[in-house]
């Protein structure tokens, strides 16, 4: 399957319109989650993590916590978001077992975290490396409770190198992981119990499809908002847009936006859906050139672009009312861009080195 390769932020916006600034969770070197106010611009709180560098966060479907995984001892800790306070924290690492693992999501009573990992055993004189497994982590406990081969053939599968996007139905009997196809796996042991090959839609104007990273910002519960991209069946021209997956009915929705260009940072949609905002790129070493998109959702069309400074690395943002765009990642700050003119405002020094995502709450 042809695939654009999207790096997409792991970006959560409450739904509805804001009424008042927001609250940014920010991953950040070495261990610390920021707490930054947008109205005062400024970092007002820093949560402290036992367990290590921040690497992954996750907010629970009921938005009242956020789970953060840790690099140094493959640690997971969970923060309340209204007393912004540890509440639980642990490590699977042992002084002869190691783990790592990307991705994950927890379950509706937020009582284990579904994802894979990999074991990596000290020996006297070597390390050895295990396969992939799923894995279950048990969020009371403390420690792996389950684990589970991959099917044959699917151990080489790079879609699933960094947990294939994982999300469980609302009633948490199925796993729904999204790859080059969609795996519908038991929560009970794992064993795919359906599979969607979303290279052959039953949508006589696609020929090939596939789902990219989700958009919380459109998501709703039970749903999954993602991008995908597509060719067509009779001259092969590519083409990108929106996709929703019911998690209950296993359902499609496409929504086409337009030719898809080589690179694409994200994609942050306003709190009303009738906007959103993505950075694209094009060319390569000192030729990139990086733009702005803005994007009516109404007409599906491209409404307004804006040449903007490239990095080499970063991560695309939006404020929690839809009105200013960020841009951070791989350093101390935050650039403010105005989302109706797509012009430069302002940077928010952070004061820390960002290692991760931010998750923007009211």
């Amino acid at each position: 399957m042809r695939r654009l390769a999207l790096l997409i932020s792991f970006v959560c916006v409450a739904a509805g319109t804001l009424a008042q600034a927001a609250t940014l969770f920010i991953s950040a070197y070495p261990n610390v989650i920021l707490v930054f106010d947008e109205a005062k611009g400024q970092v007002v709180e820093r949560i402290p993590l036992s367990t290590g560098l921040p690497t992954g966060m996750r907010l629970s479907q009921d938005r009242k916590k956020i789970y953060v995984i840790t690099n140094d001892h493959s640690g997971v800790e969970t923060i309340d978001v209204a007393t912004r306070k540890v509440t639980n924290h642990f490590v699977l690492n042992t002084a002869d077992k190691r783990y790592r693992f990307y991705a994950g999501t927890p379950d509706p009573d937020d009582k284990v975290l579904y994802t894979m990992t990999t074991e990596i055993d000290k020996q006297a004189d070597r390390y050895e490396i295990g396969k992939m497994k799923y894995t279950v982590i048990s969020l009371t406990e403390g420690k792996i409770t389950k684990t589970v081969d991959l099917p044959p053939g699917e151990e080489n599968n790079g879609s699933l190198r960094f947990g294939g996007g994982f999300e469980v139905s609302p009633d948490g009997k199925f796993l729904y992981q999204f790859g080059q196809t969609i795996n519908i796996l038991s929560t009970e042991d794992f064993k795919v119990v359906d599979k969607i090959d979303l290279a052959k839609p039953d949508l006589p104007w696609m020929e090939q499809v596939g789902v990219g990273g989700t958009l919380d910002s459109l998501s709703t519960p039970g749903q999954r908002m993602s991008l995908f991209n597509s060719t067509d069946p009779i001259v092969h021209s590519r083409l990108f847009g929106i996709a929703r997956f019911d998690l209950s009915t296993r359902e499609f929705e496409y929504t086409p936006i337009g030719p898809p260009p080589n690179g694409m940072s994200g994609l942050q949609v306003t709190p009303d859906k009738k906007s959103a905002y993505t950075v694209i790129s094009s060319g390569g070493g000192g030729n990139k050139r990086c733009e702005f998109w803005a994007l009516d959702l109404v007409s599906t069309k491209i409404s307004k672009t804006q040449e903007v400074p490239c990095r080499s690395r970063f991560s695309f943002g939006m404020s929690g009312d839809g009105k200013k765009l960020y841009i951070y990642g791989a350093g101390f700050e935050i650039e403010v861009y105005d989302a109706a003119t797509l012009k430069y405002e302002k940077t928010w020094d952070l004061g820390n080195d960002v290692t991760g995502n931010l998750i923007v709450l009211p």
